[in-house]
């Protein structure tokens, strides 16, 4: 059910999310992490779904790049919240803590993107497009993007679209999210 204005639930997943991207920035440069969850939760918003997904918008990256754990997120939002966390979230290390090789990791994630449900996916999606966004924003800024990934520029657009690919169908607002990140997966790759 979705309400107008701001929960108490949806504000403490706010400043929850806050405190824990604290200090992070984005990839090369000075903008704070905080940003991009916060823009997944407002395109997920905008996109018409209900507050669980917009919460698990704001913390999707709290597991995977904070101290937080999906048991953390579950006493605070709930196991589905914290489900849908778990979806959006890759394997960075191995059994022995060490950083696992960046194929591996994305291979990985999308066979878990591939049984995710509508709204995990919906998360994905979010997440994809503000990054992509990003990109084209720091690409026309003349950024030296591709400096900054772990893998080359032929790597990371097939990662886009076979992401994009495995989460288009199943509910026509993951359709119309898809539909824009391929517009701008178009758009960067034409540079």
């Amino acid at each position: 059910m979705r309400t107008e204005g701001m929960s108490p639930r949806l504000e403490r997943a706010l400043r929850w999310a806050a405190v824990c991207h604290a200090g992070q920035t984005r990839k090369g440069g000075d903008i704070p992490y905080f940003e991009h969850v916060v823009a997944v939760a407002m395109i997920l918003d905008r996109a018409g779904f209900e507050e669980d997904v917009v919460i698990a918008g704001l913390l999707h990256d709290v597991v995977e790049d904070t101290e937080a754990s999906f048991d953390d997120v579950a006493a605070r939002f709930g196991p589905t919240v914290a489900a849908m966390v778990g979806d959006c979230s890759e394997v960075k290390l191995d059994a022995e803590g060490r950083k696992r090789p960046w194929i591996d990791r994305k291979r990985d994630h999308l066979a878990v993107v591939c049984a995710a449900g509508v709204r995990s996916r919906a998360i994905i999606l979010a997440d994809k497009l503000h990054n992509l966004t990003s990109i084209e924003v720091d690409l026309a800024e003349g950024r030296p993007v591709w400096d900054h990934f772990n893998a080359d520029r032929t790597s990371v657009l097939w990662y886009y679209e076979a992401t994009i690919d495995a989460c288009a169908s199943g509910d026509p607002r993951l359709e119309a999210l898809a539909t824009a990140c391929r517009e701008m997966l178009d758009r960067i790759a034409s540079r």
